[in-house]
């Protein structure tokens, strides 16, 4: 992970970080990539081209995953091996309904042997649980910013103990 890109990042407040850029996007990723422990669930909320996707391809350099991360939207699932652990990827969009979570391979893979992060999830957390992290993406005003892309806010949300702690130990790579 490149320390000037993850030096340049803006932590707000515990948990929550300002991007720049898609680099540093992905930089936060990483971090969190090498974090990550089996079973871990993330879901990832933010608008179109928020930078979920993004954020997912530096989580799985951090897992050490040299396959090229695309979102999957049409497939829903994707399987990333790492080298220690899988990275499952979910793009729950085209979803509506809890009924046709059944057929994802979602249920098969929560509390497996990989992270999972699912993009587009925030409808299902009741069928998700409680045993997560919500990571919220916000594509900020470019007011008084004079980059390419506009900035992003993204805020880690714990749900339990141990996502508490993996949002501590993100945080402490940064002066708030």
């Amino acid at each position: 992970m490149d320390k000037n890109i993850c030096s340049s990042i803006h932590m707000t407040s515990p948990g929550t970080f300002i991007t720049v850029s898609t680099e540093q996007t992905q930089a936060l990723g990483t971090l969190l990539g090498t974090l990550l422990s089996a079973g871990d669930v993330l879901i990832l909320t933010g608008d179109l081209g928020a930078g979920k996707t993004q954020l997912t391809k530096g989580i799985a350099a951090g897992m050490q995953i040299a396959d090229d991360v695309t979102s999957p939207t049409f497939t829903i699932e994707m399987v990333y091996e790492g080298a220690h652990m899988p990275l499952y990827h979910f793009d729950l969009y085209r979803l509506s309904t809890p009924e046709q979570l059944e057929d994802t391979g979602l249920y098969d893979v929560l509390d497996s042997d990989g992270p999972c992060v699912i993009e587009w999830g925030e409808q299902f957390v009741d069928e998700i649980g409680p045993d997560r992290m919500d990571v919220v993406i916000t594509r900020l005003s470019q007011d008084g910013h004079t980059m390419a892309e506009p900035p992003r806010q993204i805020s880690f949300i714990a749900h339990n103990d141990h996502m508490h702690h993996l949002v501590d130990q993100i945080s402490s790579h940064f002066c708030a």
